[in-house]
């Protein structure tokens, strides 16, 4: 049987050398195929902003939905680690409000919590009272109106900073750190400057693991992200069936006698 993974484990495995595979999960039967496939980390992200709700960008999301679909996601796992996205205006504003969401994340099955940006005294606090946390630096959908779009961060000088957030964050006891749509090179020395798990998305090979978007994965996103890669084309096939579905009820094919009772 496959070890239950948890936070301080995403350590050991990076001190081992052992990549780290992590995907997004936000309902049940996902949360199955990923246990199946046997994924390290899952995370219910705020992405579900963007691949559920359809919305433009992850700022509508909160606590609520977060621990709403972290309900679903637990009941479907057994050995990843369950992280679930801290979502915009739930953790920035004080301690305390980090705090409270966290323990209504951790009550809804989730086994740690990943925010967003510089926040060291938060990670502090929360792993005072045992809550485990990942970071995530680069680029941070939350802050895109800071940014002023969907851009890589890490360029030149700037990824001096990106470094130091990062070391930060190390330093106040994260058990992994999101790199998003940095410089392969800028995240390659940042996972040779920690000794947390680095997990990339847009960020080159040489991180500790990899993060991707369920939907995009299994090619049920209708944008093809460049970070990103369709290991199946479950749209096209979803449209088929769909298709077939709706031209055999139409011509009385469907249900049969075998569909009835």
């Amino acid at each position: 049987m496959p070890k239950k993974v948890t936070a301080p484990r995403l350590r050991e495995m990076k001190a081992a050398g052992e990549r780290i595979v992590c995907l997004t999960a936000y309902d049940y039967p996902s949360a199955q195929v990923a246990e199946a496939a046997g994924v390290d980390v899952v995370l219910v992200g705020d992405s579900l902003g963007n691949v559920v709700m359809g919305e433009p960008t992850t700022l509508g999301v909160s606590v609520e939905m977060i621990a709403h679909h972290t309900r679903a996601v637990r009941r479907g796992l057994s050995t990843p680690l369950l992280v679930a996205d801290l979502p915009f205006g739930s953790y920035g504003a004080s301690i305390a409000q980090a705090l409270e969401s966290s323990f209504t994340l951790m009550k809804a099955g989730a086994e740690a919590v990943k925010l967003e940006g510089d926040y060291p005294e938060v990670v502090r606090e929360l792993l005072r009272v045992g809550v485990p946390v990942m970071g995530h630096v680069g680029f941070t959908p939350q802050s895109v109106n800071k940014f002023g779009g969907f851009k890589v961060q890490g360029r030149g000088e700037a990824g001096d900073e990106v470094l130091a957030v990062a070391q930060r964050l190390d330093e106040a006891g994260v058990c992994g750190v999101v790199l998003e749509m940095v410089p392969a090179t800028l995240s390659a020395k940042v996972t040779q400057s920690v000794a947390c798990a680095t997990i990339g998305i847009g960020a080159g090979i040489e991180c500790d693991g990899e993060i991707q978007v369920w939907h995009d994965v299994v090619g049920l996103s209708d944008k093809k992200p460049k970070h990103a890669k369709a290991f199946a084309d479950s749209r096209s096939m979803l449209n088929s069936a769909v298709s077939q579905y709706v031209s055999e009820v139409r011509m009385r094919k469907f249900p049969t006698e075998d569909n009835s009772f």
